[in-house]
C-alpha cells in the first residue's frame, strides 16, 4: 500500500508597521502588538517565547485531559539564553511548567512535556536542533528535578 501524498499546511501572517519599531502582527482581524524595543508590547524574541509557551502548554493540557486527569491551573515560564553578539539568537531555553490538578502523577506530566517537545509542538520543532532545552515541572507545588529536552529532529 502506498501512502497518499499530502499537501503542506500553509500558514500566513503579516506585520503592519505602526511607527518606530512597533507593529501589529498576525492574520487579518486577529493581530497582536509587537514592539522590537520591548517598551509597549512584547518584542520579536519574547513573541517567539510566548509561542513556545502556549504551543507546549496546549499539548500538555491535551495529553493530561486524555489521561482523564485534567489540569486545573497551568502557568508556563520561559527563559531564553541568547548570544551576546548579533545575531542574538536563542542558544538555550529553560521552560518551567507549573501545573495544579487532582490525580496528576509526576510521570504523566513529565511524559506530556516530553511528548510536546519531541513530537507535537510545532514551534519547538521549528527551532534549531542545537538549542539546549531544559524543562522543570512544578506539580501541585512540588518542584521536580530539571530535565534536558531534545528539540524535535526529523533526521534519522
Amino acid at each position: 500500500m502506498t501512502a497518499t501524498p499530502t499537501k503542506p499546511v500553509i500558514t500566513t501572517t503579516r506585520a503592519v508597521w505602526r511607527g518606530e519599531h512597533r507593529f501589529d502582527a498576525g492574520p487579518e482581524g486577529r493581530t497582536a502588538p509587537v514592539d522590537a524595543d520591548s517598551k509597549t508590547a512584547p518584542g520579536p524574541v519574547e513573541t517567539l517565547l510566548n509561542a513556545i509557551a502556549t504551543c507546549s502548554a496546549v499539548d500538555v493540557l491535551d495529553v493530561l485531559a486524555k489521561r482523564r486527569t485534567p489540569a486545573e491551573r497551568l502557568v508556563v515560564n520561559v527563559t531564553a539564553r541568547r548570544r551576546t553578539e548579533a545575531p542574538r539568537r536563542v542558544e538555550g531555553l529553560g521552560v518551567e511548567f507549573v501545573i495544579d490538578g487532582a490525580g496528576i502523577l509526576v510521570e504523566h506530566a513529565e511524559r506530556a512535556i516530553q511528548l510536546s517537545f519531541e513530537k507535537y509542538c510545532s514551534v519547538a520543532a521549528s527551532l534549531a536542533p542545537d538549542i539546549a532545552a531544559e524543562t522543570t515541572l512544578v506539580l501541585n507545588g512540588e518542584r521536580q528535578p530539571a530535565q534536558p529536552r531534545k528539540i524535535f529532529n526529523n533526521s534519522p
